[in-house]
């Protein structure tokens, strides 16, 4: 590699720069999209044009993506959003590495396209190792960091594997009280576009036929929080989803249903909370009781875990601003 003035040189030696820059170049577009960098690559070496500082931090980005692909990773679009928040330091956690971890390619499953579902951060990555480790484990943050769908390919690797004889996927079915009478429709038309998320993770996860068969033998439940009322769920794979809107008496209920042989996973983003002023949520209310107890761990996913489209990172944090300004109005110091 060598250096003239606003120009990087970078030896791509050895390098598929198909698999580097993505179908069509996207990667490369992206960066230059949101670098004011040119890029232009020339048989086994990339120019890249800009002042220093932005042709520095690009440099350092696509050097992090060559690293992801020799450690055996398959570069994303959220592998790439990974790689310049590691570059421009953006809203970086103290424990989050200063390189992509290798390790981050661990297969959960394989997924109905035959392609590999992996953590994709760090903050994933660890979400992954708590439900390993333990028997309950809640997961806290914002939408599109994929809470639920790595706990359901989680889930349906241990039925793989037959560490457990079942999957349960639990959902509030609406807000606290959970009334569906006013709905149309008959029980299960009232209650399918509530569940809606959880089979899709399913259907993306095992051959429709597979699917139905599972379904209709109950090795597969999906349902409503308030069917889980009075049961033992033993050898089983329990996921409650959206338990931010669960009621302190609805979460206790839940977590006491966990038997013998049986690991659950409670899902939850607290800033989208949609139970009454006066009804605390049972997920704020477990960070606090069920804090420091052995086997129970607590993991937190931010902004920086999004593995939705770029844009969703950057709703999340404009929320988040508009928020704290609100709440810095209502609340001046003193």
């Amino acid at each position: 590699m060598s250096t003239k003035g606003k120009s990087i040189t970078l030896s791509l030696e050895g390098i598929d720069q198909r698999d580097l820059f993505g179908p069509g170049s996207v990667y490369a577009k992206d960066l230059e999209l949101r670098f004011p960098v040119k890029l232009v690559s020339r048989g086994n070496e990339l120019h890249i044009f800009g002042k220093v500082e932005d042709a520095e931090q690009v440099e350092s980005i696509i050097k992090q993506m060559i690293d992801h692909l020799a450690g055996g990773g398959i570069l994303t679009e959220q592998a790439l959003e990974y790689a310049i928040g590691i570059v421009i330091n953006d809203n970086k956690p103290d424990n989050k590495p200063d390189r992509f971890d290798p390790s981050f390619e661990e297969r959960i499953v394989l997924n109905n396209q035959h392609n590999s579902v992996r953590p994709r951060s760090e903050g994933q990555k660890r979400y992954i190792d708590a439900i390993t480790h333990n028997d309950l484990v809640f997961s806290i943050g914002p939408a599109g960091t994929g809470k639920t769908y790595l706990a359901v390919a989680c889930a349906v690797r241990a039925l793989k594997e037959r560490r457990v004889s079942r999957i349960t996927l639990v959902r509030p079915a609406v807000e606290a009280d959970e009334s569906l009478g006013f709905l149309p429709g008959n029980l299960k038309e009232k209650i399918d576009p509530y569940l809606r998320p959880l089979y899709d993770a399913l259907y993306d996860m095992l051959p429709s036929s597979r699917f139905d068969k599972f379904l209709s033998d109950g090795t597969i439940e999906v349902a409503p929080l308030a069917y889980m009322r009075g049961r033992t769920l033993n050898k089983s794979f329990i996921i409650l989803d959206e338990a931010q809107n669960t009621t302190v008496r609805q979460m206790k209920m839940f977590l006491t249903r966990l038997g013998a042989n049986s690991k659950a996973v409670v899902n939850g983003d607290v800033t989208q909370i949609d139970l009454p002023p006066d009804c605390p949520s049972g997920l704020v209310n477990a960070k606090i009781v069920l804090n420091g107890i052995d086997g129970i761990e607590f993991t937190y996913l931010s902004d920086s875990d999004v593995v939705r489209h770029r844009l969703v990172q950057d709703i999340i944090r404009a929320y988040d601003k508009a928020e704290n300004q609100t709440r810095n109005k209502e609340n001046p110091e003193d």
